[in-house]
């Protein structure tokens, strides 16, 4: 389906049309890498629009940096689902979507004829995405859903922090970016189904089973050992040397994930006779006898500052890299040759910078067409565009 919004969009989802009924984080976010493929996304905000929007400080130009994350590529339209009127326009716009993505509380939408039950036989062809933080059905549907929320409950703050520490939340939402992650992975899922079905589905996702996959290894050991893991800081379960260390000015990551690699640091560090340790030759070793190979490294690396342990390890082939704040971490993904920054020029002369879209393609491209919107900032055209035949 085209639209007359970018004619020449040539992303791998050019043709799709998604109704991004959500709004915060988890579901903006995912509707944003369609959008950032091509596809065409109408963002329907209250009357008194995205939460996000007020989110702030940190703002740039007015605009809060929350809000600006996780909503480029996208049209704004505000309507209120209880006005007769409004509700008229999401009908019109439904016949032109191909996606529905929403996060409000299960069963919010059903007091508006748009949850999936009562639109699935008029629009057979739609793909429904639901989002929640704890489930759909069952005493989980009732839950605020909340990032912090689901930190906690996860296991994910319980792992979080030093050992002698109470349990600590990340520095980002990242149950609600997983959550994302895993809706948008299932629409694109769905949207290949329906190419040979022909038919739409509804998809649901929840930010609390989205966290438990996401805590990998630590949900493994939990579930096969009936034992739950504990706080390490930065230490690795089952890795050592893994994780920062210090040096004469500052820290260095390094990552041992085999005895090749240890061995290879053993010789940067004139500290060969480490490797032929019985203690340290195996990995299992290295976890057992942490503590003294630690003071080993540690002292060997106080000879020389951060700048100077990198290059000497990278030229022997050790995994390490500088530990960065963000602003360090994006001029040092741009000296590595990547995109970081994907900056957007408004028509007012103000820019929109967020974190370039991460993926590429060696035929399709990811354009930045769209700066994030302001409220209500496209009704005139989506407007027209629903006029035409």
């Amino acid at each position: 389906m085209t639209t007359p919004f970018a004619p020449e969009a040539s992303g791998p989802l050019a043709d799709v049309v998604v109704l991004d009924l959500s709004r915060v984080l988890a579901g903006p976010y995912a509707t944003m890498l369609l959008a950032d493929m091509g596809a065409t996304v109408i963002k329907v905000e209250s009357p008194a629009g995205d939460e996000t929007r007020t989110w702030r400080p940190p703002e740039t130009d007015g605009e809060s940096t929350y809000f600006q994350a996780i909503n480029r590529n996208k049209r704004s339209i505000a309507l209120d689902l209880g006005d007769d009127q409004d509700r008229a326009v999401v009908d019109r716009l439904l016949t032109r979507a191909d996606v529905l993505v929403e996060n409000f509380r299960p069963g919010g939408l059903a007091q508006f004829g748009l949850d999936y039950e009562s639109l699935a036989a008029e629009h057979p062809h739609l793909i429904y995405a639901s989002l929640s933080g704890f489930g759909h059905e069952g005493p989980g549907a009732n839950l605020p859903g909340y990032d912090v929320l689901v930190q906690g409950a996860s296991g994910l703050m319980h792992v979080t922090g030093d050992a002698e520490s109470d349990p600590m939340k990340a520095g980002v939402a990242v149950c609600d970016v997983i959550a994302g992650l895993h809706l948008y992975g299932a629409i694109l899922a769905a949207l290949h189904e329906r190419s040979r079905s022909g038919t739409g589905q509804h998809v649901q996702a929840n930010l609390l089973s989205s966290m438990l996959s996401g805590l990998v290894n630590q949900t493994s050991a939990a579930a096969n050992t009936g034992s739950s893991p504990q706080r390490m800081g930065n230490e690795h379960p089952s890795l050592f040397p893994y994780g920062p260390f210090p040096t004469a000015d500052g820290q260095i990551i390094i990552a041992c994930g085999n005895d090749r690699q240890f061995s290879r640091l053993c010789g940067a560090l004139d500290a060969q006779e480490a490797a032929q340790d019985a203690r340290w030759s195996s990995m299992s070793g290295r976890n057992a006898e942490r503590v003294p190979l630690r003071a080993l490294l540690e002292e060997r690396l106080s000879a020389a500052g951060t700048s100077e342990w990198l290059e000497r390890l990278r030229q022997a082939g050790v995994p390490c890299a500088p530990v960065n704040d963000v602003v360090e971490s994006l001029d040092y993904a741009e000296s590595l040759g990547l995109q970081a920054r994907a900056a957007i020029p408004r028509a007012d002369g103000t820019t929109s910078t967020s974190a370039a879209h991460p993926v590429s393609w060696s035929r399709s491209q990811i354009t930045y067409q769209a700066a994030p919107p302001r409220l209500d900032e496209h009704r005139e055209e989506i407007m027209e565009w629903l006029a035409t035949e």
